[in-house]
């Protein structure tokens, strides 16, 4: 019976990861499901890219006060869960503030009194999001799109968090408290600068015993250890996931220039095969058959590239690409962040249908036009905007892209002004509607 707490934990500590492993493993299938892309070039740019972005927050802080509390947030949240690896080995072997006995008394007491301080950031930090995100009336936080669960994410993760800072400042109180007392099995350790200021003296107050003490101590330690594993496989669900895949996200950014269109190899290859009089169109590669032709541009989930799919993954909903994009801001219909938020609801149901049949059974529902409409395509301007802003590099563009040329290349489905436009290249080549010869007549005069 002695070891009961320490048999919970463990179980709790394998389920919890085990839990976040599958996890993790769904969303690598899932992403799996996009075409391959080749995005191993360049890879000390890349590494640098990810350095930069993910770890050092370096688009983050372009608008500094917003920048400098995710910043608080997000470093302070990190550095905290260090102390995981305490609570894991204090967890298995029932040993108390184990990283004492390895740091030393002196390195101890900064790393704890470093903790304390980062917690209390953390606090501030997501007391004012919550304000900002509930109460300021930012737009791009309050636009329609985020109505329902976004809203609702958002606002759980701000007090998932907000919780687990309050339960490590109880948890550190009522230690350096038993500490002092002389508890058992509590030594002398570590310094609690925000706790001896702010909750110790609450707790003094009621002048609790050292048995009810022990029981709160115990108390915030587990909710601190579970809080931590329940907010890990919350992830999933979460638009929090770019805590995870900002970084294979930045690190598998686009690094060409900006607005740079790629060119289909598939359509190159038609084109070679009508610039070569001798060659066969049918005849088959060397060594292989004759493979069907590729879908020229995207119509659903299975058809983005995989990069793609990590972005929609990826988004954070912060929507600062919506609030520069010159469509939305003139009343049309485009979202740049919805376009990222729709490819991934499609990606969730195609991996319902998959987790439900064991493969995927054709539920007959598109991306394109189910989840994102033509209207919605056709608006963006391809200024680039929305990819120049996003905090992790994402490019929705590229799936906007894609999706216009399954409409023209596959439906000739473009607007009357783009067939005209097309019409006037491949006959005037110019873009207007006059003859060649006629080019310069305006200048006559």
């Amino acid at each position: 019976m002695a070891y009961i707490d320490n048999i919970i934990f463990l179980i709790l500590l394998v389920v919890g990861f085990g839990l976040f492993a599958k996890s993790l493993q769904k969303i690598y299938r899932n992403i799996r499901l996009g075409r391959e892309i080749k995005r191993n070039d360049r890879k000390g740019e890349r590494w640098e890219t990810m350095a930069r972005v993910a770890m050092g927050q370096s688009k983050m802080v372009k608008r500094p006060v917003a920048g400098i509390l995710h910043l608080f947030v997000y470093v302070g949240f990190i550095i905290i869960n260090i102390e995981l690896v305490e609570i894991i080995v204090d967890g298995i072997f029932g040993t108390h503030r184990f990283l004492a006995t390895v740091f030393g008394n002196t390195f101890y007491s900064y790393f704890t009194a470093t903790l304390e301080v980062l917690a209390l950031l953390v606090i501030i930090g997501v007391v004012i999001f919550f304000i900002r995100r509930n109460f300021y009336g930012v737009k791009r936080l309050t636009m329609k799109e985020l109505f329902g669960w976004p809203k609702e994410d958002a606002n759980w993760i701000l007090i998932i968090e907000f919780a687990l800072m309050i339960a490590f400042f109880t948890m550190n109180a009522s230690d350096f408290i038993l500490q002092t007392r002389g508890y058992d099995h509590f030594a002398r350790v570590g310094s609690f600068p925000i706790s001896e200021l702010a909750f110790i003296p609450f707790l003094e107050v009621f002048s609790f015993d050292n048995g009810f003490l022990f029981g709160i101590e115990r108390a915030a330690w587990w909710f601190h250890f579970v809080g931590i594993l329940f907010f890990m496989n919350y992830l999933y669900y979460s638009k929090h996931l770019h805590i995870i895949l900002a970084f294979p996200s930045t690190w598998y950014a686009n690094l060409e220039k900006k607005g740079k269109f790629n060119n289909l190899d598939s359509v190159t290859q038609e084109i070679k095969l009508m610039m070569d009089p001798n060659a066969d169109p049918y005849a088959a590669p060397a060594g292989g058959e004759a493979e069907a032709p590729s879908k020229f541009g995207a119509e659903d989930v299975f058809d983005l590239n995989q990069v793609q799919l990590l972005n929609a993954y990826s988004c954070t909903e912060c929507g600062r690409c919506t609030a520069v994009c010159p469509a939305n801001i003139t009343g049309k219909k485009l979202s740049p962040r919805l376009i990222l938020m729709k490819t991934r609801d499609r990606l969730e149901e195609v991996r319902r249908n998959i987790d439900k049949n064991g493969k995927f059974e054709d539920d007959g529902k598109k991306l394109l036009n189910d989840y994102i409409t033509k209207e919605e395509l056709w608006a963006c301007t391809t200024c680039n905007a929305c990819t120049e802003a996003c905090p992790v590099l994402l490019d929705p563009l590229s799936i906007i892209f894609d999706m216009r040329r399954f409409l023209v290349m596959e439906q000739s489905a473009a607007p009357q002004e783009l067939n005209l436009m097309m019409a006037n290249v491949e006959n005037n080549a110019a873009p207007w509607q006059y003859n060649q010869a006629d080019r310069l007549n305006w200048a006559k005069d």
